[in-house]
């Protein structure tokens, strides 16, 4: 993957909306949009990085907290339904399927169902909710509000540790 494919699929939205506005308005010479800008209006990013609250725990005791997330697809949502183990018990569709879109955990590559269901429960809720507000709402930011000042404010969950800017 070319190193600018790689930059734009890490885009932030506002920033690809950003740069699809400025493609927009130079347009090549026949009119039309210039090439660069028909390739930006089509980058999507597709990973997103997260930080579990508490850390899965491997074999071997060490803890894995930062990991990647990817976008889900239409067979990521159809295959766990074939799944046995989802037939027995359909409450276990939350964690075949969130082996398939981790993609990486720590220095762990190989995510999956097993990798999930040893999770404490905290982290598994977490990656349901990101799972969520990446592939429903299409980021990663959360409307909090202050409990000692009633403020309202964004948050992003993408990674970044709590009480840190």
């Amino acid at each position: 993957m070319s190193s600018d494919a790689l930059m734009r699929r890490q885009m932030t939205a506002p920033a690809v909306a950003e740069a699809e506005q400025n493609a927009a308005g130079r347009p090549d010479a026949d009119g039309g949009p210039s090439a660069e800008a028909a390739g930006r209006s089509e980058s999507l990013r597709t990973e997103f990085p997260f930080e579990l609250p508490r850390g899965y725990v491997d074999g071997s005791g060490q803890v894995h907290r930062n990991g990647v997330m990817r976008l889900s697809t239409a067979r990521d949502e159809l295959v766990p339904l074939r799944d046995d183990r989802v037939r027995e018990n359909p409450a276990y569709l939350s964690v075949v399927l969130l082996g398939r879109v981790v993609v990486r955990l720590g220095t762990l590559t190989d995510v999956h169902a097993g990798v999930i269901e040893d999770m404490f429960a905290s982290d598994l809720a977490f990656l349901q909710d990101f799972y969520r507000r990446i592939n429903a709402e299409g980021h990663t930011r959360a409307q909090v509000t202050c409990p000692s000042c009633a403020a309202a404010f964004a948050v992003d969950l993408a990674g970044e540790r709590l009480g840190e800017s």
